[in-house]
């Protein structure tokens, strides 16, 4: 009977230890995975769009954080000598050159986004859905900068600022396009990598706006500082 007991005893250590290896792993696991799920999907999106613009990533910039965007930080961590587990962490986000707050989306309203997203039909309509996310990037950089007014309105309102204020374009109503990249831009997404300025080369005529530093060129526009 007592040998009986000890092989029981055995048995229910062995299931014991099997339970807390299985429920360790699968927290393990979970951590990871909630690190992942934590970028916004504007986030993800800077991310992808920076991987892609240096080489790493060759898929869409979709906002998923996927196998292929996994994949493609992995090898930017590798490059960089950081740890290459394919999570974007504080160390990976500062290599990255991007912020892991979004804490701009919270001070802004209704209306801000309302004027954003008419500046940027205005302004961009037809462009790629970046460059349009990007001219609304260079707003709120503006907004950001001491170089500029501190408020939405008071940035796209400056005088001869923008075109499509100065002809009257600026009243067009705004399209579900230029609503989504308003959003993207308030939540973070910056595809002019901080960008203060663009120009369309075709169009431009200021000599001064050609001797600004080009950052990336989207659809018709150029993006400076």
């Amino acid at each position: 009977m007592e040998k009986v007991s000890k092989i029981f005893y055995i048995i229910l250590c062995f299931i014991a230890v099997f339970c807390l290896t299985f429920f360790a792993f699968k927290n393990s696991s979970n951590t990871d995975v909630s690190v992942e799920a934590a970028l916004t999907t504007s986030q993800v999106k800077t991310v992808q769009t920076k991987l892609k613009n240096w080489g790493y990533y060759t898929g869409a910039v979709d906002g998923i954080y996927g196998s292929k965007t996994k994949a493609a930080v992995k090898s930017f961590q590798k490059k960089n000598k950081l740890t290459a587990d394919g999570i974007v962490g504080p160390k990976t986000a500062a290599a990255l050159g991007m912020s892991l707050t979004s804490s701009k989306s919270q001070t802004q309203t209704s209306s801000d986004l309302y004027l954003l997203a008419k500046c940027i039909h205005a302004e961009a309509r037809g462009e790629p859905y970046a460059g349009q996310v990007a001219i609304g990037a260079v707003i709120l950089n503006r907004v950001a900068s001491s170089k500029f007014p501190n408020t939405i309105s008071g940035v796209i309102y400056q005088p001869y600022a923008f075109t499509a204020v100065n002809d009257g374009q600026i009243n067009l109503e705004p399209n579900e396009s230029a609503y989504n990249a308003a959003r993207d831009a308030l939540n973070g997404w910056d595809p002019s990598y901080g960008a203060l300025y663009y120009y369309n080369p075709k169009t431009a005529t200021s000599s001064w706006i050609w001797s600004r530093t080009v950052l990336v060129t989207i659809g018709n526009h150029k993006f400076a500082i």
